[in-house]
């Protein structure tokens, strides 16, 4: 894994510049660095050597006469066929690494080799002959691609803190991305929280030339089942087209490892793969927050290594500055510090993990997609009484009954804006100081809702999952906290082959009323034993909700709520508020906590802290 940054050259110091952003970043790579500056274009690059160990494999590549020079972030898996494709077609290699296959592929194909890959990517190709910029971003949005425009400066790169040292570059918090993240925990449209800066979003590519920039989609996943095959012959496929995905991510130079939760999906994965390690973290010895002891039984019954850590609280929270650092945009997922260190502790022992992202968005693994089954009953009282309860029980305190009569008074796209819905419009306006102009969420949704409007209701919520809560917190966590360690992580369930599978399966073999990933569990059975395949999912989880009752931490939290940045953006005594009726078990309110407070870590280390004090004291030493 690597990671690049770069701008369109209109500053004198270029290279003094590109080196400064290509520090920012070394965490991504640190094994090797280049750049390649012009008159027109300076582009940077950290190496992460996986694959070609040698230094052919050094970036910026360039093809034969020098006028293509690429950066790459990623990892081709069927790179060694198209090699051999183009090696017919007359093209000259150079080295044996994937990177190569993408800048011939461009020469041959152009924007079309896009759908010839099968990978994750985020890459930068210069054409100086036609003086264009062409980057793209993989299929689901595994590889992060930031890019800025700042007057005549227009500037990419796979962090956004790699801009904070380009002397254009105008550091601004974006407002309107605030008050959205407080509705999904993370930000949701293709603004970032710093101005002028945005997100290329999965599965697109964009060509900047004299000064305008295009961006195109160029995949999509598309849901059309195929009810002729029984079950049995969905769970081979599955079985089959899992392992040859698996085989494929395996590809490396070094050695690979594996993370394992107690869920089926990484059970699944580090069966499958055969790797020699896994890994698992965990809190305290309360089995709600601690896989380990699973984790040791299913690495012996596969015949492998585990190494695991139980996280201490003061580890966690003491971490929390330099995890929202490394994230670049505040993430108010509390998975994102555990998977920080279960990538800690990988890292010490291999430099390439699979994991098991991607397989509840695919196959309907979450158990809100259970919902259209449960509440069928509800659903047969008309729509205008439902309506009316709802209207009522809203006024209510929140409680567990309550908030049924209130979803179940909304339509789906209404009710379902991914799996995290922390405030509410009404309640983020209350809370906030300042006024945006800032879509509601349905707004956001609606364009997903709109293209999938003639499927069924589990469809409509994987598809809205697959398009923005996986790539603005599954796979953001997954890039950042695995880079912030130099670390490879590779999601075996992403992939096109699997997709193009997962998109055939009938709804009733993805989620019933009584489980989720129905066939994926059975094909899981293949290689786990039942007692994984059947488990419910964990994930790492993390006792926020425990610890914010404890003097010690309530006392943090209260500290960041009535702070000068609470008091420039919140209502403190609305958020004093939320606290304490939480810690009196009024309601379970820590995820509406959690949610302000990473806000307001990352703020202090972005817009509060020197850039340049941040810089040490986040980076690993």
């Amino acid at each position: 894994m690597c990671g690049f940054v770069g701008f369109t050259n209109k500053i004198n110091n270029a290279s003094s510049v590109i080196e400064k952003m290509m520090d920012r970043i070394r965490h991504r790579g640190p094994d090797s660095e280049g750049k390649y500056v012009d008159e027109d274009v300076a582009m940077g690059f950290r190496r992460l050597s996986i694959i070609d160990l040698s230094k052919e494999g050094d970036q910026p590549l360039f093809n034969k006469d020098k006028t293509i020079v690429l950066t790459f972030n990623g990892e081709i898996y069927n790179y060694q066929d198209l090699r051999k494709e183009l090696i017919n077609k007359g093209y000259e290699f150079s080295s044996k690494t994937d990177s190569e296959v993408l800048i011939h592929g461009y020469e041959e194909w152009g924007t079309d080799l896009l759908n010839r890959l099968r990978g994750m990517f985020g890459f930068i190709i210069w054409d100086k002959n036609k003086k264009q910029i062409f980057g793209a971003r993989d299929f689901f949005g595994i590889k992060p691609m930031y890019y800025g425009l700042f007057g005549d400066t227009f500037m990419w790169g796979s962090e956004i803190k790699s801009f904070l040292d380009h002397p254009s570059f105008k550091k601004e918090l974006n407002e309107t991305a605030l008050e959205n993240y407080l509705t999904f925990q993370y930000s949701p449209t293709n603004e970032t929280f710093f101005k002028n800066v945005y997100k290329l979003p999965a599965a697109h590519y964009f060509i900047y030339k004299n000064g305008n920039l295009d961006i195109h989609r160029y995949w999509d996943i598309d849901f059309v089942p195929n009810e002729e095959p029984k079950l049995k012959d969905w769970v081979d496929k599955i079985s089959d087209t899992f392992k040859d995905s698996v085989k494929a991510h395996k590809i490396a130079d070094v050695e690979v490892g594996s993370f394992l939760s107690s869920g089926v999906d990484s059970s699944y994965v580090a069966a499958v793969a055969n790797v020699d390690k896994t890994f698992t973290v965990g809190f305290g010895e309360d089995e709600k927050y601690n896989e380990i002891g699973y984790a040791k039984e299913f690495s012996k019954y596969i015949g492998k290594a585990n190494t695991s850590k139980v996280i201490k609280p003061e580890e966690y929270w003491n971490n929390l500055e330099k995890i929202q650092y490394h994230m670049d945009e505040p993430l108010a997922d509390p998975a994102a510090i555990a998977l920080f260190f279960v990538c800690q502790i990988a890292s010490e022992k291999v430099k390439v993990v699979l994991s098991g992202e991607g397989a509840d968005e695919i196959f309907g693994g979450y158990n809100i997609y259970k919902e259209p089954h449960d509440m069928d009953f509800y659903n047969k009282i008309p729509k205008p009484i439902r309506k009316g309860i709802g209207a009522i029980a809203s006024k209510l305190p929140a409680k567990r009954g309550v908030n049924f009569l209130i979803r179940r008074s909304k339509d789906l796209q209404e009710r379902f804006i991914g799996n995290a819905y922390i405030f509410s419009e009404q309640e983020r306006k209350s809370i906030l100081k300042i006024r945006t102009n800032a879509p509601d969420a349905v707004e956001i949704t609606k364009p997903f809702y709109e293209k999938y409007k003639n499927k069924d209701d589990v469809t409509q919520m994987q598809y809205l999952d697959l398009n923005l809560w996986m790539t603005g917190d599954i796979l953001l966590k997954a890039d950042k906290m695995s880079m912030a360690h130099s670390l490879e992580l590779r999601v075996p369930f992403l992939d096109k082959k699997v997709m193009a599978l997962a998109e055939k399966i009938p709804t009733r073999y993805r989620v019933t009323k009584e489980n989720t990933k129905y066939a994926m569990r059975i094909a899981a059975l293949k290689a786990c034993p039942p007692q994984t395949a059947n488990k419910k999912k964990l994930g790492f989880p993390v006792p926020i909700r425990v610890w914010l009752k404890e003097d010690k931490y309530y006392g943090i939290v209260k500290k960041a709520f009535t702070s000068k940045i609470a008091k420039k953006y919140f209502d403190t005594d609305l958020l004093v508020n939320l606290l304490d009726d939480h810690r009196a078990g009024k309601y379970d309110y820590s995820r509406k906590i959690w949610t302000v407070f990473t806000f307001i870590i990352w703020y202090n280390v972005y817009f509060q802290k020197p850039a340049e004090v941040t810089l040490h004291a986040m980076l690993p030493a």
